[in-house]
């Protein structure tokens, strides 16, 4: 996951800023060095956005530059640099095709950390964040989201067969088994409401994936998609991941939403990309582009950004 985004994200359910995501089997320093070579290409592009309360006219400039920076956090499923260099994930696939309809035929990643998003799309690095971030209110003071084009539960990586019948986070507390998680990841708010009290946090999912595999842990715990996605790839015969896990919060279910985010004065552009993107969910065009990422019906949905601004 990372969730990875080693992130300084905290909680989603907070709102603090860190969530580590999920980067994962993505080399690192393949990621640093384009991040620091598409920073020194694009520096100079960069267009000051002041709230002129008009709704902003990045729109009209990425038109007539054609290109769009997306701001990217090293992150399977959603945004990363693939074995062939090139920036693929479900985030960079949707923007194409929505900025292509918009005028703009290319896109242009900038790899950077998950914790440094928000800061690198106001300080003008880039144009967009494309990296399937959360929606929260913390981070709606601080952007525009567009409405989010997945929602997303948790699942579990345990040893195959589920030896402990972990399904639920109350399972983890109540058979007192051994979990870890992200550094930063919502999942420890998680954990700790259901009462789990050691949780250990590794750097992503394949670490969490080997720890189960060498019983150090009995349970690794991360976003569905991501969860099933890495276990797949490893083709692992030693764990296997488990169907999806509704986190609670105050007794109250949880299903975390992730979508694109803009400069705040830049409406016009926020609001052009979410007409194409509803246009996407109507024709069933947006599970299309996202089902080769490991994304199903059930991760998608109509609610709206403002939704999760508010909570």
């Amino acid at each position: 996951m990372v969730r990875v985004h080693a992130h300084d994200e905290k909680s989603r359910r907070s709102g603090r800023p860190g969530i580590p995501r999920r980067t994962l089997l993505t080399g690192t320093a393949a990621l640093v060095t384009t991040g620091a070579m598409v920073g020194a290409s694009s520096g100079c592009s960069r267009v000051a956005t002041a709230d002129t309360g008009d709704g902003g006219h990045l729109l009209e400039q990425l038109r007539a530059r054609g290109t769009v920076r997306l701001g990217i956090a090293g992150e399977q499923p959603y945004g990363y640099i693939g074995k062939d260099g090139e920036i693929t994930g479900s985030a960079p696939a949707i923007a194409t095709r929505i900025f292509r309809r918009l005028g703009i035929d290319r896109v242009e990643p900038f790899p950077t950390e998950f914790g440094s998003l928000i800061f690198g799309l106001n300080s003008l690095q880039f144009d967009v964040v494309a990296a399937g971030m959360y929606i929260n209110p913390e981070r709606c003071e601080q952007v525009l989201f567009a409405d989010p084009e997945y929602q997303m539960k948790d699942a579990f990586i345990v040893p195959r067969g589920n030896p402990k019948k972990l399904r639920t986070y109350a399972d983890i507390a109540r058979t007192g088994a051994s979990m870890a998680t992200g550094i930063g990841y919502a999942e420890i708010d998680y954990a700790e409401e259901a009462g789990v009290k050691k949780i250990d946090t590794l750097p992503d999912q394949l670490a969490g994936l080997l720890a189960v595999e060498q019983g150090r842990v009995d349970v690794f715990a991360g976003t569905a998609v991501t969860v099933r996605n890495v276990v797949e790839q490893t083709g692992s015969t030693k764990v296997e991941a488990t169907d999806e896990v509704t986190p609670y919060v105050d007794g109250e279910p949880v299903v975390d939403v992730g979508g694109f985010a803009f400069r705040m004065p830049e409406r016009n552009l926020r609001d052009a990309f979410n007409r194409e993107l509803h246009k996407m969910k109507r024709s069933g065009e947006l599970l299309e582009v996202m089902r080769p990422f490991g994304f199903t019906k059930d991760q998608m949905t109509d609610i709206k950004a403002e939704e999760k601004c508010r909570a």
